[in-house]
């Protein structure tokens, strides 16, 4: 519901389109080739197409580079999906920083473990925890028929532990050190997906700004706070308040798993702000060898011209913010 009534709406008013991906010229040949061999034919074969059916290389490129967008879901998609995240992100953390800072063991996180298990569960505790876990089923359930990511097995994975841990800690009554979890990884998840709207509405100072906040605040939060806080309190600190109680190895296992994944994408987001620098750098580079998010906009642009015709658009986009694109569609 709130995709159709109020992303789409946001969509259109900043300027993207409801419209699908550019379609590329009908051609049995070169289909064939794409869905039986190759979407990224080489030199070599490119050069057999364009002797086979008197093209271009650069004609022939340009119908594979469209083509693959065809498969690729509209911008209008992609902002739907970013926004409905973003808000659940923003609604979640703020509602668990203000449940938060009431209480005691945020400010002391020893009091996670006195009294335990004999501790009292909340309203406000238990609504946080049923809407957490509810929205991670949902992301649980809805990978398999949204967008298809490159991470999609990190990201099954990921979830695969977060719903494991709120759903253990909660029978075993963990629930203190589970809120303090749950609100750490949320303070940077709706920075991303702020910084991917920016991106798709064409924002780029704001999308560039905003993800160099969300990479700081990443790497801050899932590799400082993490370990030497939330860690350390469920290694040590319980051991020590309360013994090695049965559960301890299961806990702190899932918990592990979930620090390996932040090391994976701490990773990944150096990588991605790496190439995106390298690629902002580069000038006068050949449209036909950089593709991302903005390809569809280039697709737009050339159904009004000559497939074949060289572009300068293309190459001033590889100076701009094109690495903005790029990372986005990681």
């Amino acid at each position: 519901m709130e995709q159709g009534f109020i992303a789409k709406p946001c969509a259109l008013r900043v300027g993207i389109q409801d419209s699908g991906p550019y379609q590329a010229q009908p051609n049995a040949i070169l289909e064939k080739v794409f869905v039986s061999i190759t979407k990224y034919p080489d030199e070599k074969r490119l050069e057999g197409l364009s002797k086979q059916l008197d093209w271009d290389v650069r004609k022939i490129q340009c119908w594979f580079r469209h083509r693959r967008n065809q498969d690729k879901p509209p911008t209008l998609t992609k902002f739907c999906e970013s926004m409905w995240r973003f808000t659940f992100y923003l609604c979640i953390f703020c509602y668990g920083i203000r449940f938060l800072w009431s209480s005691p063991w945020f400010w002391d996180i020893r009091q996670c473990w006195h009294s335990y298990p004999y501790q009292p569960l909340t309203s406000g505790l238990y609504y946080y925890y049923i809407m957490e876990l509810a929205f991670y089923w949902s992301l649980m359930f809805s990978q398999f028929i949204d967008i298809k990511r490159k991470d999609f097995l990190i990201m099954f994975m990921h979830h695969l532990a977060t719903i494991g841990l709120i759903t253990f800690s909660y029978i075993n009554n963990m629930v203190r050190v589970g809120t303090l979890v749950m609100c750490l990884h949320d303070v940077s998840d709706f920075l991303l997906e702020a910084a991917k709207l920016a991106n798709y509405a064409k924002y780029q100072r704001l999308c560039d700004t905003l993800f160099v906040i969300f990479s700081a605040v990443f790497v801050v939060t899932r590799l400082g706070i993490y370990p030497f806080w939330i860690l350390n309190t469920t290694f040590f600190e319980s051991w020590e308040m309360i013994g090695p109680y049965p559960s301890w190895w299961l806990f702190n296992g899932l918990l592990l798993i979930l620090q390996v994944l932040h090391v994976i994408w701490s990773y990944l987001i150096v990588r991605i702000a790496f190439k995106a620098l390298i690629r902002g750098k580069v000038s006068k580079d050949d449209r036909s060898d950089v593709e991302s998010s903005s390809e569809e906009e280039e697709a737009t642009t050339n159904s009004k011209s000559p497939c074949g015709s060289s572009s300068s658009n293309g190459a001033n986009r590889v100076n701009g913010h094109m690495g903005s694109s790029y990372w986005a569609e990681e």
